[in-house]
């Protein structure tokens, strides 16, 4: 799904706030072991998302690395790189 020009906008494609693509980014990376289905991610998330929302999510998850299509479903399989865990690790929270 390319969501580039504006005939989209006006064909009724949601786009997703910040707090929906982090329940579903949540989620996954929850089950990140087993494949999810589509259905089934739906099904279980804590809030309803629309179909169509849904999709530019996990469109944007694709895009960026951080899942992948199979045939038994998606699947997470984004990991922290350990440079920056352990930056993370010696800071100072302020």
């Amino acid at each position: 799904m390319v969501i580039d020009n504006k005939s989209e906008v006006s064909a009724g494609v949601r786009y997703p706030n910040l707090g929906t693509v982090l329940m579903v980014e949540d989620y996954l990376r929850e089950y990140r072991d087993i494949p999810v289905k589509i259905a089934d991610l739906k099904r279980n998330l804590p809030k309803q998302v629309m179909h169509q929302t849904l999709n530019v999510i996990l469109d944007y998850l694709w895009r960026s690395g951080k899942l992948i299509y199979g045939p038994k479903g998606v699947q997470w399989i984004y990991s922290t790189p350990e440079h920056l865990k352990k930056m993370v690790e010696g800071s100072l929270e302020v």
